[in-house]
């Protein structure tokens, strides 16, 4: 499952980020955020109608994300 389709408040761990090419600069971001295997996320909130952005927690920080860019965060349900 992705970020992008993860439900609001439900708990999940970063699996991993998908990277398309050898240097991915938004797939650097998001490691660089926080995004990493092992990491707690949970979708916090989500714009009306399934727009962007969508509000994102991973650990302690809140971070606005695309809905494309959330899809390259895998993540597994706890």
């Amino acid at each position: 499952m992705t970020l992008a389709d993860l439900p609001r408040r439900t708990p999940s761990t970063v699996e991993s980020v998908e990277a398309r090419g050898e240097n991915d600069v938004i797939a650097r971001r998001l490691r660089e955020l926080g995004f990493v295997a092992g990491e707690a996320v949970e979708v916090m909130a989500q714009a009306p109608f399934g727009g962007d952005p969508i509000l994102v927690q991973v650990g302690y920080t809140r971070f606005a994300l695309r809905r494309i860019e959330a899809a390259r965060v895998r993540v597994v349900t706890q």
